[in-house]
């Protein structure tokens, strides 16, 4: 069963997909830019040590967003994988 939570709720590691994009107009058209749309897969790869950025791998690009922004992004969570490492990014 899958469980609809925002995604600067993710762990490193865990992956969802987009359900909606809640934020007003002109940030969710920015977010839509850049490929977050309903049914693409985010992958939370690494957040700061306070939690704010966080990087997060959307259609095989690195974005950094912060909590405000990616608390407006609801997803469904599908699975929880081994962190990437830095290195290979």
């Amino acid at each position: 069963m899958f469980q609809q939570i925002p995604l600067n709720t993710l762990r490193e590691g865990q992956s969802g997909k987009i359900v909606k994009l809640t934020s007003e107009k002109s940030m969710r058209r920015r977010l839509q830019d850049i490929g977050l749309v309903e049914g693409t897969t985010v992958s939370c790869l690494l957040k700061s040590p306070w939690g704010d950025p966080a990087a997060y791998l959307i259609r095989g690009a690195v974005i950094a967003l912060r909590s405000a922004d990616a608390s407006n992004i609801l997803i469904n969570t599908v699975a929880e994988t081994a962190p990437v490492p830095v290195s290979t990014i």
